[in-house]
């Protein structure tokens, strides 16, 4: 893929570090979700209730910038819980847009995402 890299650095579409990522990343079916995550999933599209309501909801800054760019308050974030663990976990959805039209799952603390399929 090197020479894809390069291809887009002439054309003015370098990737920002990381960016990389979540372009080689598969998407995931909300069936694949965990079932934590497909009930997150639907309270998001129901608007709740959440398990952590002064975060979820939240604006999340991409700041790692694995998430295509888009303008600050684009992206909210959602946490989805661990079983076993007593914090928030690393598992979150982020949504995009306002109302959301993109989701996108990450179990690792935003290190890479999968775009969520329907």
């Amino acid at each position: 893929m090197t020479w894809f890299r390069t291809l887009l650095f002439l054309l003015g579409l370098c990737l920002a570090p990381g960016a990389w990522a979540f372009f080689n990343e598969d998407s995931i079916t909300v069936r694949q979700l965990p079932p934590e995550g497909q009930q997150v999933l639907q309270q998001i599209k129901n608007g709740g209730p959440f398990a952590y309501p002064k975060k979820d909801g939240s604006v999340f800054n991409n700041f790692e910038k694995r998430l295509p760019r888009q303008a600050r308050g684009y992206y909210r974030e959602y946490t989805v819980p661990t079983p076993g663990v007593r914090n928030r976990g690393a598992r979150r959805i982020v949504t995009g847009g306002h109302p959301p039209r993109e989701f996108y799952y990450t179990d690792d603390h935003y290190n890479s995402f999968r775009r969520i399929q329907e």
